[in-house]
């Protein structure tokens, strides 16, 4: 009697095994084909995850991966990469219609920053993001499995240790730091907020220092040239105020 109920508790530890290591594979994919399918939705360019591990029980994951590429007119490579990207969500709450993050950690992200005139390739991505956001295409924003809109929260955001290389003349291939962004309760006094919206709060602030970095690091290249590019660079951040209501200088 004593084997046979090891032998039941046996079965059911490894019943529970499998259960678990199948769950946390499937929720990795979820979570993939849903960056996948709807992230060049929200950024009108290509966009690629190539993968996610996300514990169903912990909330705590990794996106590995993670490409944005540039919009027509600005080349073939990737606006950013990020190759990992941590996240610590509530328990349980993906398979919900409100996911609550805890907290978005980004290290040693990779930006390039390409700028003609008064535009740039990031300022450009920025656009498009928030367009994504007015509501035009709502059929394309992903829904949960009850069928209502998904909404997110992010308690805490980070991004740490970004690279930023340039594309501007007199100082093209040229890598440089950037400041570090950190954002809270990004969605949290909505009651939750789209994909696209997150998107656009997060890229507003990353787009600032990505600027910020270029900008400084074009001064102190120097020459007609370096001095050219920094105004452009400059004129850039300008543009992306006046995008969203701010004033010129």
């Amino acid at each position: 009697m004593k084997k046979l109920v090891l032998f039941v508790l046996g079965a059911i530890a490894v019943l529970l095994l499998i259960g678990y290591v199948t769950m946390q594979f499937f929720l990795g994919s979820i979570v993939k084909a849903g960056v996948n399918k709807f992230g060049p939705s929200i950024t009108q360019t290509k966009v690629e995850l190539k993968g996610a591990n996300v514990s169903p029980l912990s909330g705590k994951g990794t996106l590995s991966g993670l490409s944005v590429g540039n919009q027509p007119g600005w080349g073939e490579g990737n606006a950013f990469y990020l190759g990992t990207v941590h996240v610590d969500m509530k328990p349980f709450s993906i398979f919900g219609d409100h996911i609550v993050i805890n907290e978005i950690l980004i290290d040693r992200p990779e930006f390039t920053y390409d700028t003609k005139i008064v535009s740039s390739n990031i300022s450009d991505l920025l656009k498009n993001i928030e367009q994504a956001t007015g509501g035009e295409k709502g059929g394309n924003e992903p829904k949960a499995k009850n069928g209502r809109p998904l909404k997110l929260e992010v308690k805490h955001f980070v991004l740490r240790n970004g690279r930023v290389t340039l594309g501007v003349a007199g100082a093209a291939g040229l890598t440089f730091p950037m400041p570090p962004v950190e954002l809270m309760d990004v969605g949290t006094a909505e009651g939750g907020v789209t994909p696209a919206q997150v998107a656009l709060a997060v890229m507003r602030s990353v787009t600032t220092s990505v600027v910020s970095a270029s900008t400084g690091a074009l001064q102190k290249v120097g020459g007609t040239s370096g001095a050219a590019a920094a105004e452009a660079a400059r004129q850039a951040a300008d543009t992306i105020k006046g995008l969203f209501g701010g004033k010129k200088k």
